[in-house]
């Protein structure tokens, strides 16, 4: 395999030499890189040409096609292509020969199931924070996702999908129970509560329950490489994702934060393990906050130690901030238009980033770059960034323009992933324990219910029955009268005995 992959050669107008042929080093490659320029001059061709030239030096790829285009790198082109004729003049003006064709081995992806293997990750994996800026939250609602988060964590309860979110949100809605989170975990408020539910409605109408869920994505299958040694190139169809950019850029972040977590590290080795192309950069920085900066910040600079190189292709350079911008040094650079002032000061911006050429103008020479020509500037072997250069981007060997339907179908039934991901798998988790305690309780309750409800009936019917009333007079038993009698007659007895002593009447 090649240390260095060839992006391109001397300029348009000729003037160029065989020194200024434009080659990034495999082995600075997990350096990062920029891919900029206006829509048309020709950014989608030098990712399809990069793509592929890292797949045959056997470095995996993950691109994220969002117009469709990028699906040609799976076919070969050929010279009946209506822009062979060009393409083949200028592999011979910068040296490269006789233009041959040649496919890429592709393995295709989407969130939506529809145009490649389903994509899926779970709610746990997606993490309080990344779900947060999903939806949108405020300061204050993710502070009761992550208590939400921490409540399933403490209880076992497994946050797989979209419904078991949903349910653990109505589950901690209950009054009782949210007086006892409350002391335990810090307040929840009812309103709060439900405006966290509120933005996930709003993410299940966006069609986000088809991306959470199981099987989830195992990061080792994105690392393949074919048996003859090339990487495969796993192109993420965008086409409909990109109607909903924060699900798209963030789906994008959370796949990097995934890498940087497993992958080991390994310095630097010899070439990438994985080249990450990030279309459509700017998406990943719309409406962020100081948090999430400094975490994507953190990933980039130490992201490429576990042996990752990731490119950003935007529009202008300005869309990647200062901090993040900082960290690419392979950059390439198509034309940008320079009509408004703000786009003059783009232009300005962009032009200052490069490493002066005395030949000519960087400032200038942005506005007056054709279509597939660009200014490059790689990365030397000693991580010093190259003198940048006019260069034609090298033609690609893979067809121009997006597969066919049948075309695309044949290659996902050759895929090595192919009944994989393809069924979706509802195990037991938050929704279905949930679910179970509530039955649980409810019948207790129930049962609590009807004995209290027979206690109360016992009470009433005690309540209701008539009392007797004891008797004034009652017969004497035998033995009680024959006791009367003889104390009677004994009293007479004692009586007259008295009477006889006291008047002296003594019986003769």
């Amino acid at each position: 395999m090649s240390e260095t992959i060839f992006l391109g050669g001397a300029d348009a107008d000729g003037s160029g030499t065989p020194d200024d042929a434009q080659s990034l080093i495999l082995k600075v490659a997990n350096r990062h890189g920029l891919v900029a320029g206006a829509t048309g001059t020709g950014k989608t061709v030098t990712l399809q040409v990069m793509a592929q030239a890292f797949s045959d030096a056997g470095v995996p790829v993950f691109a994220a096609d969002v117009k469709g285009d990028l699906s040609g790198i799976a076919m070969a082109g050929s010279p009946e292509q209506k822009n062979h004729a060009s393409f083949a003049s200028r592999a011979e003006s910068i040296g490269m020969g006789a233009l041959t064709y040649d496919a890429a081995p592709v393995i295709f992806w989407d969130v939506f199931g529809e145009k490649g293997h389903p994509v899926r990750a779970t709610i746990a994996e997606m993490g309080p924070v990344l779900l947060s800026r999903l939806m949108g939250l405020t300061a204050v609602q993710e502070g009761v996702l992550n208590v939400a988060f921490q409540y399933a964590d403490d209880n076992g309860l497994a946050l797989i999908d979209l419904k078991d979110l949903r349910k653990l949100l109505a589950h901690l809605g209950e009054a009782e129970l949210r007086e006892e989170v409350s002391r335990t975990y810090g307040n929840v408020a009812s309103a709060s509560l439900s405006a966290v539910q509120r933005e996930l409605l709003v993410l299940e109408r966006d069609g986000a329950e088809r991306f959470f869920g199981e099987p989830a994505l195992q990061l080792a299958d994105f690392m393949r490489t074919t048996r003859d040694g090339r990487g495969y190139v796993n192109i993420l169809d965008s086409t409909k994702l990109i109607n909903s950019p924060k699900l798209y850029s963030t789906f994008l972040l959370w796949l990097l934060s995934e890498l940087f977590e497993e992958l080991p590290e390994v310095g630097d080795p010899e070439k990438p393990r994985l080249v990450f192309f990030f279309d459509e950069a700017h998406l990943l920085f719309t409406d962020i906050n100081s948090a999430l900066l400094q975490k994507i910040e953190q990933v980039v600079r130490l992201i490429r130690s576990k042996g990752v190189g990731v490119f950003f292709v935007t529009q202008n350079p300005r869309d990647v901030p200062e901090t993040v911008l900082a960290q690419l040094g392979n950059r390439v650079q198509h034309a940008l238009r320079a009509y408004t002032p703000m786009e003059q000061k783009a232009v300005k911006s962009a032009a200052a980033s490069f490493r002066p050429n005395p030949s000519f103008k960087t400032e200038d020479a942005i506005t007056e770059l054709a279509v597939g020509e660009a200014l490059v500037s790689m990365l030397d072997a000693k991580g010093r960034p190259s003198v940048v250069q006019r260069t034609l981007i090298r033609p690609p060997s893979s067809r121009l323009g997006p597969v066919s339907e049948a075309e695309r179908a044949a290659i996902q039934q050759a895929s090595p992933l192919f009944g994989q991901y393809e069924k979706a798998i509802d195990r037991e988790s938050a929704h279905e324990l949930l679910t179970k305690k509530e039955a649980t309780k409810a019948k207790e309750d129930e049962k609590a219910a009807k004995e209290a409800a027979k206690a109360k009936e016992a009470e009433a019917k005690a309540k209701a029955a008539p009392k007797k009333k004891a008797s004034s007079s009652r017969r004497m038993s035998a033995s009680e009268r024959a006791m009367n009698n003889a104390a009677s007659t004994a009293g007479r007895e004692i009586t007259r005995y008295i009477l006889r002593g006291i008047f002296g009447n003594k019986k003769r």
